[in-house]
């Protein structure tokens, strides 16, 4: 059956090359190939270079590590709504969602069945919009461009779901995965190009187009009047003064579980750390960035913990309960190691990751109007990751140069030329000491 259908599919191959009478929608005829049968480039001459690992299974198995983040939203999300509709005494909530759980599971917080289903009435729309918003601008752009479709919109179609609540309308999705797609990957050249994080784009444009919808109270819990903090925002919130963590209705256990309102994917640690153990493990994620960025968040962390600051309790936050609010291990995982807006020098990545982690902190003590920094820092790593690349470059062009002679103790770049007369000179003077 298969290689009846792949005959057929390679039958139709020459209508969609150049000259061909299809050749305008040769990206649809690919992606449809590439999607049953596999690439079929091949190398004709050598070098052969014989790797497991291309850019379609790097996507496939980022899309992977996604999935405990992805249980945990739709699991949390629901969680969180039947706790509520429980506490209010509502059998089940209005709506057509209301008529589906009705007729399915109920509303019970203690029934994992649920709490999955109730989430994926939110999380699937969400979802579902940004794969068809965000497919129809790939495909666009990739016909003008005559380019491939990529699995990389994939990733980005799953990651921005999990970074935005529950109740946000849905044609802001549209709006958001909209200018995330365009003006952060496209108008830069597409797949590969851009040199911001897409998904981080697309948030950052609805939280700032949109701060009613994306922030405040009413909107991490899908029911309707419901307000409840997130753990940052409590901190933020806290007398001063006072202990900050007393604030809190929640045990660290329960940040790190991600049994807490938030955006949908972001606030189980755990979910994160399980798809951090598949990327480090298949080398798709740079460990150094990590790491460098834990190192970051610590140094700043420890820094304002030591210094005098009555008037901020957030100075006073440890770095253990930093490291599971928010989106810090959300970004930490699978945003700041984004080999396309990360660093490609080893030193670059250092410095990379521990700007971001510096500034997330940064970010979260010093402006407690907007405690969550994980997204700005981020997105300002990004902006700096070439000027890391070339610093390190420069340094290590420079470092050679020194050893080879070619610069002057001034610092002037010295010729070949220049570099052998002055070795001349100074072989000649060495003799004449002698």
């Amino acid at each position: 059956m298969f290689t009846k259908l792949d005959r057929y599919i390679r039958s139709l191959e020459p209508h969609f090359k150049p000259g061909g009478r299809l050749a305008r929608w040769y990206p649809f005829y690919e992606a449809f190939d590439s999607f049953l049968m596999g690439s079929r480039l091949t190398a004709p001459t050598a070098p052969h270079v014989r790797d497991a690992i291309d850019f379609k299974r790097i996507m496939i198995m980022v899309i992977i590590a996604l999935i405990p983040c992805v249980l945990m939203a739709l699991w949390n999300t629901g969680y969180q709504a039947n706790l509520a509709l429980h506490n209010l005494g509502i059998a089940v909530p209005p709506g057509w969602r209301g008529a589906i759980l009705a007729a399915t599971t109920g509303v019970d917080p203690a029934s994992l069945s649920a709490n999955l289903l109730h989430g994926a009435l939110y999380f699937l729309p969400i979802y579902l919009v940004c794969v068809v918003v965000g497919s129809i601008w790939e495909t666009v752009f990739n016909i003008i461009r005559g380019h491939e479709f990529s699995e990389a919109f994939l990733v980005t179609s799953l990651l921005l779901p999990l970074t935005l609540p529950a109740t946000i309308p849905l044609w802001q999705v549209a709006l958001g995965v909209s200018f995330g797609v365009i003006f952060a990957k496209e108008v830069f050249g597409g797949v590969g190009r851009n040199f911001m994080n897409p998904a981080l784009v697309s948030r950052a444009f609805l939280f700032f187009a949109y701060p009613a919808q994306m922030s405040g109270d009413k909107v991490w819990i899908a029911v309707d009047g419901v307000s409840s903090a997130t753990p940052l925002a409590a901190l933020a919130a806290a007398q001063d003064g006072a202990n900050p963590l007393e604030a809190l209705d929640y045990r660290w256990w329960d940040a790190f579980l991600g049994t807490i309102p938030g955006s949908m994917g972001e606030a189980s640690t755990l979910a994160c750390l399980l798809g951090a153990a598949l990327l480090l493990s298949t080398r798709i994620a740079s460990w150094r960035i990590m790491f460098a960025m834990l190192l970051g968040a610590w140094a700043l962390t420890t820094l304002f913990n030591l210094l005098p600051a009555a008037e901020n309790p957030l100075y006073q936050v440890p770095f253990h309960w930093h490291v599971v609010l928010g989106g810090f291990a959300l970004g930490l995982v699978f945003m700041a190691t984004d080999p396309v807006t990360a660093p490609h020098t080893e030193i670059g990545k250092w410095c990379y990751g521990f700007f971001i982690g510096a500034m997330t902190i940064v970010i979260r003590v010093l402006n407690p109007a907007f405690p969550e920094g994980v997204m700005l820092a981020i997105l300002l790593g990004n902006i700096c990751s070439p000027l890391f690349d070339y610093l390190v470059i420069q340094a290590n062009i420079r470092r050679r140069r020194l050893r080879l002679g070619t610069i002057g103790a001034d610092g002037a770049i010295a010729t070949n030329g220049d570099a052998v007369t002055n070795g001349e000179q100074s072989g000649e003077g060495s003799h004449g000491g002698r």
